[in-house]
């Protein structure tokens, strides 16, 4: 027996994939809970099968095909402590805690980058948190596979060596205040990330 599914029917299935991860992370369920504790155990920076939230990681440009790596990253949150305070006493240098200026999400991007140097990161989404530790899964594109270069989305992405220190993806323009252009976001502009050419 054939099924033939229209586009609706996709939209549909995506749009219940997403409600169900919302309402797992809200509700904290067993499945997540059983995820979290799986992925405190691994390391780090892991390269990982197939994406956790198919819908989220489609909307971002994920492709099942080859030369397409899911890379699942933890970063650590907090302030940052400076060991001393030095450079005087102005309220801007005196201090012991700051903030980063960069997303959590970013540095994740980063990460993945460092880790796989012939790859290039796409995107990246959430996809759960225990403690101050967040998880990022990011898409990567390998800028030398045959299947990456004759794509024509792909193949003009993995072009842009250094997206994730550039500020290039959807994280990075974020934070650098090139996407929501709101009240407030002109002090970012430019940012030290800008890009140059």
């Amino acid at each position: 027996m054939l099924f033939i599914t229209s586009q609706s029917d996709h939209v549909s299935m995506y749009k219940h994939i997403k409600q169900t991860f919302q309402s797992e992370y809200k509700g904290r369920s067993d499945e997540y809970k059983s995820r979290i504790i799986k992925w405190n155990a691994e390391p780090p920076i892991i390269r990982v099968s197939k994406p956790t939230n198919i819908a989220r990681a489609r909307e971002l440009g994920y492709k099942a095909k080859e030369g397409v790596m899911m890379v699942r990253v933890v970063v650590k949150g907090g302030t940052r402590k400076r060991k001393q305070a030095g450079g005087g006493r102005k309220p801007s240098k005196s201090g012991r805690y700051f903030a980063f200026t960069k997303s959590s999400q970013s540095i994740a991007e980063e990460r993945a980058s460092r880790k796989f140097t012939n790859f290039e990161a796409l995107n990246s989404y959430f996809v759960g948190a225990a403690g101050s530790r967040k998880f990022y899964e990011v898409i990567m594109l390998d800028r030398n596979h045959p299947a990456i270069i004759s794509d024509p989305q792909y193949s003009v992405v993995a072009s842009q060596h250094g997206r994730a220190f550039r500020g290039m993806t959807s994280s990075g323009r974020r934070h650098r205040g090139i996407i929501r252009k709101r009240y407030g976001s002109h002090s970012m502009r430019p940012s030290k990330n800008r890009l140059t050419s």
